[in-house]
C-alpha cells in the first residue's frame, strides 16, 4: 500500500506500508478519501513545527468511510462516513480525567507524532469518529480545522457586545473567525497578505479586515471608537507577532495563542500588567467541538465552499506542495483527494 511520507524537512517520498491488519477491539478500519492541508503541514514541512517528529506519513483533517469494525464498536458501522478527532489520547492521566484528552500527557495527534492520513487505509480508535449522514468527504475533512477555531473561541470566554480582534486570516485564523462571528462580537481581522483580507471582507463578511498600519495601536482604537479590544486571538505562528500581541488587549483583555512558535515570546511585564490582562493558550480540540460543528454544517450555518481554494490528487501532492507555503499562491485550503 502507498503512503506518502516527510522524511525530513522538504523531502518527501513516496512509500510502501503494510496493509493494516483486521481492526481489533474498540477499533475502525476507515478508507481516506480527503485529506486538507493546514497550517501544521506546512510548519511540519519547513521545519518549524515543535510537535512534528519525522520520519511522518501527515494528514490529520480527514474525510474517511468506515470499511470494518472491531469487537465492541457501537458508535459507527461499515459505509459511514466522517471526520476523525486525530487526537490520540490515553483516557487515564489527569488531563484525561479532566476531561483535557486534548492536553492528555502522552497524547499523539494523526499525522503529526503519529502516522496520518495520507495513504489509503489504516485503523484508528472508533471513538475518535464523527458520523454525518449527509456530508461530503470534502466537508469532512474541514471539521478538524474548524474544531481548532472553535476551541480557540470557547477558551477566550468571548460573547455578544465585545470585541474581538484576529491576528492572521490563514486556515486556523479563519476557522477561528467562523465562531468569532457566530457570538456576535464585534470583529476585526489583521494580516499583511491582500488577497486573504479580501477573503475576509468579500467572503466572510468582515468590515474590518484590515493590514497592519505603522502604529497598530493607533489602528485598533480608530476601529473600535477609541477602546482596544476586549479580546485577541493571534493565531499567526509567529513569535513577533505574538509578542507585540500583549500590548493590544483592552483593560481586562484577553489574549489567546492559538498559533504555534518554536521561538521565545517576550514582552515588557506593565505593558500586560497595566490592563490586568488574562493569557491562554488553545491546543487541538475537544470531541464536543466536533459534534457541534458537524451539526453546524449540516444545518447550513458554516458555509464550506468558498474554503476550498486548491486541489489535488494523491499522485501529484509531492509536486504541488511547496506552492502551498507561498503567501502569493493565494492557498486557503488545499484538499488532496486519496480516493
Amino acid at each position: 500500500m502507498k503512503a506518502i511520507q516527510l522524511q525530513a524537512p522538504e523531502r518527501f517520498a513516496v512509500i510502501d506500508v503494510p496493509e493494516p491488519a483486521d481492526p481489533g477491539p474498540g477499533e475502525a478500519q476507515v478508507r481516506v478519501h480527503r485529506v486538507g492541508v493546514c497550517g501544521t503541514d506546512i510548519s511540519g514541512y519547513l521545519g518549524k513545527m515543535p510537535f512534528f517528529t519525522y520520519p511522518r506519513v501527515p494528514g490529520h483533517e480527514l474525510g474517511v468511510e468506515v470499511l470494518a469494525v472491531g469487537d465492541g464498536v457501537t458508535n459507527v458501522k461499515p459505509g459511514d462516513r466522517c471526520a476523525v478527532e486525530p487526537y490520540i489520547n490515553c483516557g487515564v492521566c489527569y488531563a484525561c480525567r479532566k476531561g483535557a484528552g486534548n492536553c492528555c500527557v502522552s497524547l499523539k495527534v494523526l499525522g503529526v507524532m503519529t502516522d496520518g492520513g495520507l495513504r489509503d487505509r489504516f485503523n484508528v480508535p472508533a471513538r475518535k469518529l464523527h458520523v454525518s449522514k449527509s456530508l461530503s468527504f470534502d466537508q469532512l475533512a474541514l471539521v478538524e480545522t474548524l474544531a481548532i477555531g472553535c476551541h480557540a473561541v470557547q477558551r477566550s470566554g468571548l460573547k455578544a457586545g465585545e470585541t474581538c480582534l484576529v491576528i492572521g486570516a490563514g486556515p486556523i485564523g479563519l476557522a477561528t473567525l467562523e465562531f468569532v462571528k457566530l457570538t456576535g462580537a464585534k470583529t476585526t481581522v489583521l494580516d499583511t497578505n491582500a488577497e486573504r483580507l479580501r477573503f475576509c471582507r468579500e467572503v466572510m463578511g468582515v468590515e474590518n479586515a484590515v493590514a497592519p498600519g505603522a502604529d497598530v495601536v493607533a489602528q485598533l482604537r480608530d476601529l473600535h471608537g477609541g477602546d482596544l479590544p476586549d479580546v485577541v486571538i493571534d493565531a499567526t505562528g509567529h513569535n513577533g507577532s505574538m509578542s507585540a500581541a500583549f500590548g493590544l488587549i483592552a483593560p481586562t483583555g484577553r489574549l489567546v495563542f492559538v498559533g504555534i512558535t518554536t521561538k521565545e515570546v517576550t514582552f515588557t511585564h506593565p505593558i500586560f500588567h497595566r490592563p490586568e490582562g488574562t493569557l491562554l493558550c488553545s491546543r487541538n480540540a475537544l470531541p464536543a467541538d466536533f459534534t457541534r460543528i458537524v451539526g453546524l454544517i449540516e444545518q447550513g450555518k458554516i458555509a464550506t465552499d468558498p474554503w476550498i481554494t486548491h486541489r489535488t490528487r494523491f499522485d501529484d501532492l509531492i509536486a504541488a506542495f511547496p506552492s502551498y507555503t507561498l503567501p502569493e499562491t493565494g492557498v486557503i485550503k488545499a484538499i488532496v483527494e486519496v480516493n
